[in-house]
């Protein structure tokens, strides 16, 4: 792995490298403001040169193994990881897992030994007997509306979820998950999708940043683009913050004009 941009301050930089896990760490770094409270919501996608966000249904194929370490190390400095129901049920998700690499960063930061997974889900279709629900080391949230199901709501924490209510009606309010998150202290908020989830966050004006894994490859079929639903009325502006490159995947990351 080596450093395209910002341009390289050393010559380690430019050499094609394993970078090590506090080195990716680091360059990954949350701002400072979320020690204070503040909310920030990244986003980890992988999309291939023609757009595709995932083949035949899930984003492996479209993976390395860079990529499933940044994808590690991601995970590892969030405190909480939001994942749409349809990723959910898609890619098998499992509870996430402690790092001992991580392990003194987390301490220092008062976090727990793994993130909080958020699953957010309106009607509840989800498989309450897998581990992402009844074996967690902290406990997965639920986001869902106050019209939810209350069969689905009970299941949920019967299995050993916290069904968090972000909405009125049977809908989710995704603008508000952010500050939901915020005040039970998960300030670190990381989104891998699904690409509504992700188009419902940009939407709603609270994406901060998007890290975005562009695979050498050319994908074709009808997978959709990494962020989808309506379009928005003015595209917003992102600024870009730092490239990566191993084995011709480009790690890309953008950060919200204002906030660069």
């Amino acid at each position: 792995m080596r450093r395209l941009f910002p341009s390289p301050t050393a010559p380690a930089d430019l050499e094609n490298r394993e970078w090590g896990f506090d080195e990716l760490a680091d360059a990954y770094a949350y701002p400072a403001a979320t020690a204070a409270g503040r909310p920030w919501l990244r986003a980890n996608m992988v999309s291939s040169l023609d757009g595709a966000a995932h083949h035949e249904g899930r984003s492996q194929p479209l993976s390395s193994s860079a990529d499933m370490r940044i994808f590690g190390t991601l995970r590892a400095l969030a405190d909480a990881v939001v994942v749409g129901a349809e990723t959910v049920r898609q890619e098998g998700y499992r509870p996430a897992r402690a790092r001992e690499a991580f392990a003194a960063r987390r301490a220092a930061l008062g976090q727990p030994p793994a993130p909080v997974i958020a699953v957010v889900s309106a009607g509840l279709d989800l498989d309450f007997s897998l581990p992402l629900f009844t074996g967690p080391l902290v406990p997965t949230l639920v986001l869902t509306g106050e019209a939810a199901p209350a069969e689905r709501r009970d299941a949920a924490r019967a299995a050993g979820a916290e069904v968090v209510v972000a909405g009125e009606g049977r809908t989710v309010d995704v603008a508000r998950i952010p500050e939901l998150l915020a005040a039970r202290g998960l300030t670190r908020l990381l989104t891998e999708g699904g690409p509504r989830l992700l188009g419902q966050f940009a939407a709603a004006g609270v994406l901060d940043e998007l890290c975005l894994s562009l695979a050498p490859m050319v994908a074709a079929g009808a997978a959709p683009r990494i962020a989808g639903g309506p379009p928005l009325e003015v595209p917003e502006r992102f600024g870009l913050a730092s490239i990566l490159e191993e084995d011709g995947f480009l790690f890309t990351r953008y950060r919200r004009t204002a906030d660069v």
